[in-house]
């Protein structure tokens, strides 16, 4: 080592000083893996996180885009378009996203009309089992009834089910277009469930029966016309999903 002009106090110990190497890009460090590696893996996360974002805004946009779109094409006059792509329109708008103009120009109900369904099924030996008549009216009535935020599905779920319904079928019960296809099953769907809910037995077919009755006009005396008698239709029996056990 070479000697320098400076002696160590007494008392102290002379420690061995290595000399560093240094380089002209500054003094060599060792690297440890771990401190390169933690950032790749924090920005390829951030990368994913990134694209997988990125993808679900242009899935909305474009299904915004599409559904816009439909829905025009659906309250538009009739035109080349429209009439080329109906069935398309038709089966994205109906039954959930039906446009209509009784937000702005309501039409109240002008009858009072009560819904009941009755089940059947077939037992093992061959014999047919039918059920009770179900009001299926007076369920959804007891659901808002004194409800102060009664929902949707109670309020007009099965009544917009029925004027569909009638509205497809016209004064028969024959489907002749897949709407009124449609509408079939979806009324019978609802009315099953409806019944499955309230009904332990089991069935597979289901019949309904709507009494329909003319709501008097305001401020008309009792007297002055006779009473209106109530329309009773009854609908053919409808195979559906088995429901019970």
């Amino acid at each position: 080592m070479r000697k320098t002009g400076w002696a160590v106090p007494s008392g102290i110990e002379p420690v061995d000083v290595k000399e560093l190497q240094h380089s002209d890009s500054g003094p060599a460090t060792q690297e440890c893996p771990d401190d390169v590696r933690t950032p790749v893996r924090r920005s390829r996360g951030a990368r994913l996180l990134k694209a997988g974002l990125r993808t679900a805004v242009v899935l909305c946009m474009a299904t915004t885009l599409v559904h816009v779109l439909l829905v025009f094409l659906h309250v538009a006059p009739s035109n080349t378009v429209s009439k080329r792509y109906s069935p398309l329109v038709n089966a994205w708008v109906y039954p959930f996203f039906e446009q209509n103009w009784r937000l702005f120009a309501p039409d109240p109900e002008s009858v009072n009309r009560k819904i009941l369904a009755r089940t059947a099924h077939t037992e093992a030996g061959g014999s047919v089992k039918v059920s009770a008549w179900f009001d299926l009216t007076a369920e959804d009535n007891s659901a808002v009834e004194h409800n102060a935020f009664p929902s949707h599905t109670a309020q007009n779920l099965l009544r917009r089910a029925w004027t569909s319904y009638v509205d497809s079928h016209g004064g028969d019960d024959k489907a002749r277009t897949e709407r009124a296809l449609m509408m079939q099953r979806y009324l019978s769907n609802i009315a099953a469930d409806r019944v499955a809910a309230h009904n332990s037995g089991t069935f597979d077919f289901i019949q309904l029966r709507v009494v329909t009755l003319p709501i008097a006009t305001s401020g008309t005396a009792v007297g002055d016309h006779p009473p209106t008698s109530a329309e009773n239709r009854l609908l053919p029996w409808w195979k559906v999903t088995p429901h019970g056990k």
